[in-house]
């Protein structure tokens, strides 16, 4: 057996304080064979990233790094600054979980990527636009001579990705390793990148380091998996072994951390809490200097809405088909046109002042649980914010705060903390609590798991359930992750491009979908065939 790329022993990584420090990673040791890919894997705060980023001495000052880190027998702890750029971007390449900050939004795709060939590899001209071409190419960028004056708000989720991975094979690296590279992708625009991956590790014979929290990713990609918790690994092995037979514990709680269930029976006879009727959102497109409407973008077309008392309608789609779009018109956040019915009452027409008693009753919690909460407030601040908009005296205030704190499962006596005290899991639940303090009929729940690490998804799913029993809640949830939709919702709708394309029992549509676009939507998700993801 050769030599692994990729050695490293007891390695330690220590964050420094002031006189004090923290040991982020304890003593971890594995390897990466030639053209072998190895997963990483564990949640947040487990040492993955930073482990992959001492294998080129890419963390801040601060980080003491102790043991040892050889790539192709050289030892990269310690080495000197000139051996690692030798090495960073041309023999050892990374993509990173999120190309909207990776890319610099101000330049060019050809601007970036030939930055990169200028740096390493000298091309400039025509070898450097060539060579970009052929990159794009590679990796899936349809007509790349008309993408290179593109920038990167002008490219899809998944085709931001794409460049990332260009950029990082610009160099013809021996070893990529892979940040959690699909995280914020839709399903069927992560099976592509995996696809893709695969595809160049075998095409270009590199080895691969995978980061991933996605246990059902690494069953599909990897040959060997690392299981880190607490900066160790606590357990190593050939992949089909590690999810055939797990040994620790904590392998085992990752392995059954998958949301699973139904949500509990509509009652019977329960009030329809919202209905639309052939709702549609057009944006106007206006050229010219009298700013003339030449056309519009049909982000939602025609859509027909019900939802009842202690029900959740599974909204469901890619980036762009018009999920979010749809909820913000429901919530009357942004214009529409047709009938929006609230507790039998159409809401449609009323203005700001009249909608502000129905607002009381529609609440929101969104998708990333760092960006929705003020940095600068109190959780008590967070929650209550809402109960002072419409007049709840202070010290009631801070009874029910504390209320619906212990209700979604947190300490009231935290409530004097700021959000970066708390864990992503714990943040949400505070973004949940700020929702249900006024104890709305309707909540929008936009994406509200996808942040999360599996096991803290498992355990919101729960939360909401139970939360939807108790009070009687609507839910409209939206949500890539089928197997979190089929969790929670009693029906669901797919939407392609502004239009529903199917809508139906949750179960029955995920038994037997009926629309191609749906079927595609299960096999990316499921790994399987509509018929057999049940």
């Amino acid at each position: 057996m050769s030599d692994p790329i990729l050695d490293v022993r007891n390695l330690t990584i220590d964050f420094r304080q002031g006189a004090s420090a923290s040991r982020a990673v304890r003593g971890v040791t594995f390897t990466v064979g030639r053209g072998e890919t190895v997963a990483l894997v564990g949640e947040s705060g487990s040492g993955k990233s930073v482990t992959a980023l001492s294998t080129v001495s890419l963390l801040p000052e601060a980080a003491e790094i102790g043991g040892s880190v050889r790539y192709e027998g050289q030892e990269m702890v310690g080495a000197a600054e000139a051996e690692l750029r030798g090495i960073r971007g041309n023999d050892i390449s990374f993509i990173f979980q999120e190309p909207m900050t990776s890319l610099n939004p101000l330049h060019t795709l050809e601007k970036q990527i030939a930055e990169s060939l200028a740096l390493h590899q000298g091309l400039t001209g025509q070898a450097a636009r060539d060579r970009i071409i052929e990159l794009l190419n590679r990796v899936g960028i349809r007509d790349p001579e008309s993408r290179l004056g593109a920038y990167p708000h002008q490219l899809s989720g998944g085709q931001r990705q794409r460049v990332m991975i260009a950029m990082a094979l610009a160099n013809d690296p021996k070893l990529l390793i892979a940040d959690e590279p699909t995280t914020a992708l839709d399903v069927t625009i992560q099976a592509q990148i995996l696809e893709l991956l695969a595809e160049l590790k075998r095409d270009l014979g590199m080895s691969l380091l995978f980061i991933t929290h996605d246990l059902g990713i690494v069953r599909r990609i990897a040959d060997r998996v690392c299981v880190m918790k607490d900066g160790l690994i606590v357990e190593q092995g050939k992949t089909a072994t590690i999810f055939d037979d797990p040994r620790h514990p904590y392998t085992q709680k990752l392995l059954a951390a998958e949301p699973a269930g139904t949500p509990k029976p509509v009652p019977a006879g329960a009030r329809e809490i919202v209905s639309t009727d052939a709702l549609r959102v057009w944006f106007p497109i206006q050229r010219g200097l009298m700013r003339r409407t030449v056309g519009h973008v049909k982000a939602v077309n025609a859509a027909s809405v019900q939802v009842r008392s202690g029900e959740t309608l599974g909204i469901v789609g890619e980036s762009g088909s018009g999920k979010t779009t749809l909820a913000l018109a429901v919530l009357r956040l942004i214009s529409s046109q047709g009938p929006v019915v609230f507790m039998g009452r159409n809401i449609q027409g009323l203005k700001s002042r009249e909608l502000r008693g129905v607002r009381r009753e529609m609440q929101v919690v969104f998708q990333d649980p760092y960006g929705s909460l003020s940095p600068r407030m109190t959780v008590e601040q967070i929650v209550s914010e809402g109960l002072a908009v419409h007049g709840i005296a202070r010290g009631e205030r801070r009874r029910l705060v504390a209320d619906i704190l212990q209700e979604v499962g947190l300490d009231p006596r935290m409530m004097d903390r700021y959000p970066h005290e708390f864990s992503g899991g714990q943040r949400q639940r505070i973004a949940i609590a700020r929702a249900m303090i006024l104890r709305p009929k309707l909540v929008v729940l936009d994406e509200p798991t996808s942040a999360l690490d599996m096991t803290v998804q498992v355990q919101i799913v729960e939360l909401l359930r139970r939360l939807q029993a108790d009070h009687g809640l609507a839910y409209l949830f939206i949500s890539h992750d089928l197997k979190v939709v089929r969790a929670l919702s009693h029906k669901v709708i797919v939407m392609k491009q502004g239009d529903v394309v199917e809508t139906g029992d949750a179960e029955d549509l995920f038994r037997n979908p009926r629309h191609e676009y749906t079927r595609e939507l299960m096999r990316a998700a499921f790994g399987q065939t509509p018929g057999n993801a049940a």
